[in-house]
């Protein structure tokens, strides 16, 4: 009987093979590793309900495993997803990774990779797994222009397409990665049957899922994965309900333009807030204004500091008008002092806020734009950022000294003394640039800047790359105006040249980042 049920529980493992290869495990006793059956490991691919995204399932009778996926169009494969621990869970010894960044309507090969403790490899056998796509009426559409000789910087592109208004549910997907070739390889369909939703924005998070906020109809946060799962969400109505409880006299009225993740697990959200003034000077009865807040949210998603810019900054100070006195669109943080940096697009200031991890009172340490509190050596106002958005910080502070980088669209530019492209004034121009801030001395120095062929008129955004280059978005190109363009660059102080640049037609690209890969710590150095 006994001999039976152990032929019997053979058998059974046997049943889970679907790869082949060898490992070894330890026997409990402290000896020497030994030989185990490849019956150990278990594996399946299967679709999920985007078509272009895997589900690769390991089971491992040990749990004392890290699993990593190869793929690629053949058995040399070439790509991989990120490594990931094997989980105990009721159902056994399992993870579950989820395989993007693949081509639509394209067959791929794939194989698992099981590391043990002991330093043994399990190997799968190959799977092919064929993708889907959109319809080519739902495909972004994207043209790619890459000067002889040149070489961008590895990686891929992460796209969230802003439209305000409605959107029918034919147009092309506002949530997407592209390869640098252009081919579409990710996207998540924000579609909830009347018009599309579009991320507002989207980010990829050291988890593995991407965080987006969603404007439109289903104004929202959520978190999903790979395959567009939901993992949570939070809406307008959860958050005001968790202020009230929580004792904050503030009440959002939209969320909007970005959301940071922080490093202690916590969420700073931007989100709108509206008042009515009375007999504002110039301005007599009830006008109704538009600022901005930031909500910090913990671990838990429950807030636990606030700021309005209705309580720090001067309601008579309107550079752009009313109602939409502030809007701002992008907040950092400033990992040598816990502070936050906001760029607020309506006031021409990028400022920085006393957050202090939220221990801060919320006070403006400082203004950067015209009428704040730095000069430019040896400038002029035009020099100064106007209408800007998403500052970025590339590199450490020290004893206050930093260089900030932002999209600077230059709305109302003052040149010579005339806004510009007003009567008898120079054209407006925009520029990805680059200032060397010194906190102390509240001096902005600029380091680098570009001034692009074409006025934007909003949106975009910059970033430093690891080969040294900068790309930035384009968002609205003046005389094209159905064009969003990408470049990225030299950070030739001199004379930038052009490495590589793509073309979104038919959509405005709210930002554009190139990122390694879909997978935090992946870098993909050939094209999906």
């Amino acid at each position: 009987m006994k001999n039976t049920f152990l032929l019997l529980f053979l058998v059974l493992q046997s049943a889970w093979v679907v790869g082949c290869g060898s490992m070894s495990s330890e026997n409990g006793m402290g000896l020497a590793p030994l030989p185990v059956d490849p019956a150990f490991v278990s594996t399946s691919v299967t679709a999920t309900k985007n078509p272009q995204v895997a589900s690769y399932l390991v089971i491992t009778q040990r749990q004392d495993a890290n699993v990593t996926v190869d793929f690629g169009l053949d058995t040399n494969y070439g790509l991989q997803t990120w490594t990931q621990p094997v989980l105990h869970t009721s159902q056994g010894n399992r993870f579950k990774m989820l395989v993007a960044g693949m081509r639509a309507f394209t067959t791929y090969h794939m194989r698992a990779r099981v590391d043990f403790s002991d330093g043994s490899q399990w190997l799968d056998a190959d799977h092919t797994f064929t993708t889907g796509g959109l319809p080519t009426a739902r495909v972004p559409q994207l043209t790619v222009t890459q000067p002889v000789g040149s070489q961008p910087n590895p990686g891929i592109e992460l796209f969230d397409v802003a439209k305000f208004g409605g959107i029918p549910t034919t147009a092309p997907v506002t949530a997407f990665a592209s390869d640098l070739e252009g081919n579409i390889i990710w996207f998540d369909d924000l579609q909830d049957g009347t018009q599309l939703d579009y991320p507002f924005p989207l980010k990829l998070l050291p988890d593995g899922n991407f965080l987006i906020v969603i404007a439109g109809l289903s104004n929202s946060i959520s978190e999903i994965n790979l395959a567009g799962d939901t993992v949570w969400q939070l809406s307008l109505a959860d958050l005001d309900n968790s202020l009230t409880a929580a004792g904050f006299g503030l009440a959002p009225s939209s969320f909007h333009h970005d959301i940071l993740p922080l490093p202690n697990g916590h969420l700073i959200v931007l989100a709108s807030e509206n008042r009515t003034f009375n007999n504002l000077p110039g301005l007599p009865g009830a006008t109704q204004v538009i600022g901005d807040a930031l909500i910090d949210l913990d671990e838990n998603r429950k807030p636990v500091w606030t700021w309005s810019t209705f309580d720090h900054l001067d309601i008579n100070r309107q550079p752009l008008g009313f109602p939409d006195w502030t809007h701002s669109n992008a907040v950092i943080y400033s990992p040598d002092d816990g502070n936050l940096i906001l760029s607020i697009r309506n006031q021409n200031w990028v400022i920085k806020i006393n957050y202090k991890d939220s221990d801060g009172d919320g006070g403006i340490l400082w203004r950067l734009g015209p009428g704040g509190d730095f000069t430019i050596p040896n400038g002029t106002p035009a020099d100064f950022n106007y209408a800007q958005h998403y500052p970025v910080l590339i590199g450490p502070a020290k004893s206050g000294v930093f260089p900030l980088m932002m999209f600077d669209n230059g709305n109302n530019r003052l040149i010579n003394g005339m806004v510009c492209d007003s009567p008898g004034a120079a054209s407006c121009y925009s520029r990805p640039v680059v200032f060397q801030l010194d906190e102390a001395a509240k001096t902005a120095q600029i380091q680098w800047q570009d001034k692009v062929p074409a006025f934007s008129s909003c949106c975009g955004n910059i970033n430093l790359l690891d080969n040294g280059n900068i790309e930035y978005d384009i968002a609205i190109l003046t005389g094209a105006p159905q064009v969003s363009r990408i470049q990225e660059v030299t950070f030739d102080p001199v004379s930038p040249q052009l490495v590589w640049q793509m073309d979104l037609t038919g959509q405005l690209a709210y930002r554009a980042f190139r990122i390694p890969s879909l997978y935090p710590g992946v870098t993909w150095t050939q094209t999906p």
